[in-house]
C-alpha cells in the first residue's frame, strides 16, 4: 500500500475529484430515480476546506453542477445532510422558520473510540486487527436487526476512512420518518448505557428479548477468538477485576481465588460460566446464563451514536470522501464478505492517483499525446483502479434501489388500473 504525506493531499485530490470521484453512480443515489421533484436540488451538502474550512448549506441543480463545484472546492472532506423545503444554498432568502429538514437516510454512526474502556489493544483513534473484529460484529448485529425485525431493504454499509464505519438506510418510507420514529429505532438498538462512571452498563433479567438473544448468538461466534485471545480479558488481576465489578459480589471469593489458580482468559471463563450457571439466588442476587450476557454484551455490542442517527438535519460524511489523515477512502463494505473486510488494505487517495498515474505513463507512451486520447482516458477511469470493486459494491447497492422502485411504480399503475 503507498505511504500517504498529508502534504500531498491538495494535489492528490484535485486528481481525485477530476478523474476518479464517481459521479454518475453518486448523483444516480442521491437522485433516487428523479421521482420526487426537487429532491437532489433541496439536499443539503457540506464541504470542509484545507485549514478546517467549514462551508455548510451547499446545493446543486445537477450531476454537472456537483462536479464543477467539488473540482473547483476540493474540499478535503464531504458531508450529506437533509433534503430540506427549500434550496439550502438559498436558505437565507426563506421567511425565517420556513427552511426545514424534510427528509434523510435513516443514519448510523459506529465509532471504535467508544469502546475504549473495552479494548486493550488500542485506544482513541487508533486501529488494528485486533479490534475491528468489534466492527464486524457490530456490522452483522445492526443490520441483521434492520433487515428482519424491521424489513428494511436498502441498507448501504461504508467504512468511515479511519476508526468506524456508517450505515445509511435508504428505504423510501424511512426516509420520511420523524425524528421521534428514528429514536425509537435506535433505543431498539442500543444495549449498553452509562457514562464513563458506570461500571455495569448492560442489565438483562430472565426474560430475553428475542433481538438480544440473536445479538449473543452473533457475538458467541466471534467471543472466543476476539475476547478471550486476542484481548485477553481475563489476563490479569488488573483486566479480571473490571469484570468482577459486572457480577454479584456473593461470586467474587469464589472467582478470586479460580482466576488465581488458573493460567489463561479460556480456563476463567470457563470457570465463570460453570459459577453462573449454578449459583442461584445467593443472597438474593440473581445468577444464570444471562450474567456472562451480559459480559459479552458489555464488551462486543455495538454502541451507537444516538443523536447521528435521532436528527433528521444531522450531517454524516459522505461515501467517497477521502480521510485527511490516514489518506484513505470511504469505501462501500459488500454485505457478503464482512468479516474479509480489512480497512488495512482499502484504497488510499496516494495509492489509486498513483496506479492511476502508471497506467496513463504506459497509455501515453502507446499511442503518442493526441487530446482526443486524453478524453477517452477520462471516462471511468476508477474502473482501472483499486478503487473499482467498491464502486460495484455500490453499484449493486443502487441496482437494488432500481428495482424496488420500478416495483413500486409497476404495484402503483396496477391499482389506479383496477380502480
Amino acid at each position: 500500500m503507498e505511504s500517504f504525506d498529508p502534504a500531498e493531499l491538495p494535489e492528490l485530490l484535485k486528481l481525485y475529484y477530476r478523474r476518479l470521484f464517481p459521479y454518475s453512480q453518486y448523483y444516480r443515489w442521491l437522485n433516487y430515480g428523479g421521482v420526487i421533484k426537487n429532491y437532489f436540488q433541496h439536499r443539503e451538502f457540506s464541504f470542509t476546506l484545507k485549514d478546517d474550512i467549514y462551508i455548510r448549506y451547499q446545493s446543486f441543480n445537477n450531476q454537472s453542477d456537483l462536479e464543477k463545484e467539488m473540482q473547483k472546492m476540493n474540499p478535503y472532506k464531504i458531508d450529506i445532510g437533509a433534503v430540506y423545503s427549500h434550496r439550502p444554498n438559498q436558505h437565507n432568502t426563506v421567511k425565517l422558520g420556513a427552511f426545514q429538514a424534510q427528509e434523510k437516510e435513516l443514519v448510523f454512526d459506529i465509532d471504535m473510540t467508544d469502546y475504549d474502556d473495552v479494548r486493550r489493544c488500542c485506544s482513541s483513534a487508533d486501529i488494528c486487527s485486533k479490534c475491528w473484529t468489534l466492527m464486524t460484529m457490530a456490522i452483522h448485529i445492526i443490520d441483521r436487526a434492520l433487515k428482519e425485525d424491521f424489513g428494511f431493504k436498502h441498507r448501504l454499509w461504508v467504512y468511515s476512512g479511519r476508526r468506524g464505519v456508517h450505515c445509511w438506510v435508504c428505504d423510501e418510507s424511512v426516509r420520511k420518518l420523524s425524528s421521534a420514529v428514528r429514536s425509537g429505532i435506535v433505543e431498539y438498538l442500543s444495549l449498553v448505557k452509562g457514562g464513563q462512571d458506570v461500571k455495569k452498563k448492560v442489565h438483562l433479567n430472565e426474560k430475553i428479548h428475542p433481538f438480544v438473544r440473536k445479538s449473543i448468538n452473533i457475538i458467541k461466534k466471534y467471543f472466543e477468538e476476539y475476547a478471550l485471545v486476542d484481548q485477553d480479558i481475563l489476563e490479569n488481576k488488573e483486566s479480571w477485576d473490571k469484570i468482577l465489578a459486572l457480577v454479584p459480589e456473593a461470586i467474587h471469593e469464589d472467582l478470586q481465588k479460580n482466576f488465581q489458580k488458573s493460567h489463561s482468559s479460556l480456563q476463567r471463563w470457563e470457570y465463570l460460566k460453570k459459577i453462573a450457571s449454578t449459583s442461584q439466588n445467593i443472597k438474593n442476587d440473581k445468577c444464570g446464563p444471562w450474567l456472562e450476557w451480559e459480559i459479552m454484551l458489555q464488551y462486543c455490542f455495538p454502541r451507537l451514536d444516538i443523536n447521528v442517527s435521532k436528527g433528521i438535519n444531522h450531517l454524516l460524511k459522505s461515501p467517497f470522501s477521502v480521510h485527511p489523515k490516514t489518506g484513505r477512502i470511504s469505501v462501500p463494505i459488500d454485505l457478503q464478505k464482512v468479516d474479509q473486510f480489512d480497512p488495512f488494505t482499502v484504497p488510499t487517495i496516494s495509492s489509486i492517483c498513483h496506479e492511476l498515474d502508471v497506467i496513463f505513463t504506459s497509455e501515453k507512451e502507446k499511442e503518442g499525446t493526441d487530446a482526443e486520447s486524453d478524453v477517452k482516458h477520462r471516462t471511468k477511469d476508477y474502473k482501472k483502479t483499486s478503487l473499482a470493486p467498491y464502486v460495484k459494491v455500490f453499484e449493486q447497492f443502487l441496482e437494488n434501489l432500481d428495482k424496488s422502485r420500478k416495483g413500486e411504480l409497476l404495484k402503483k399503475s396496477d391499482l389506479q388500473k383496477a380502480f
